[in-house]
């Protein structure tokens, strides 16, 4: 969590960053292990955290992920800003963010 509205590489690395009573819940990351794909993992993961933060008074969720996946957030509502102005490890990263 952090009161900052966009996700920045440094957060990866600065847990200093971390504000638990922040306005928006940031996610780094969501994995699945290639056999358990397809079977709505992810999927749950994501209505859990929004449900979560929604009741927690957050004002939204923010994520980055790469273009293939853009369509698959907007499916729980997140809505594209574009580019994030980040390479990190040489991919062009696009945020997503969900506002109450």
């Amino acid at each position: 969590m952090t009161n900052d509205p966009d996700l920045k590489d440094e957060m990866y690395e600065d847990a200093s960053m971390h504000d638990e009573s922040g306005a928006w819940q940031m996610i780094f990351g969501v994995v699945t292990r290639p056999r358990y794909r397809k079977q709505g993992y992810a999927g749950e993961l994501l209505k859990r955290m929004i449900a979560e933060a929604r009741k927690e008074g957050r004002k939204g969720l923010v994520l980055t992920c790469k273009d293939p996946l853009v369509h698959y957030y907007a499916k729980f509502g997140f809505v594209n800003e574009g580019f994030l102005g980040s390479t990190r490890g040489g991919v062009t990263w696009n945020q997503m963010r969900i506002t109450f």
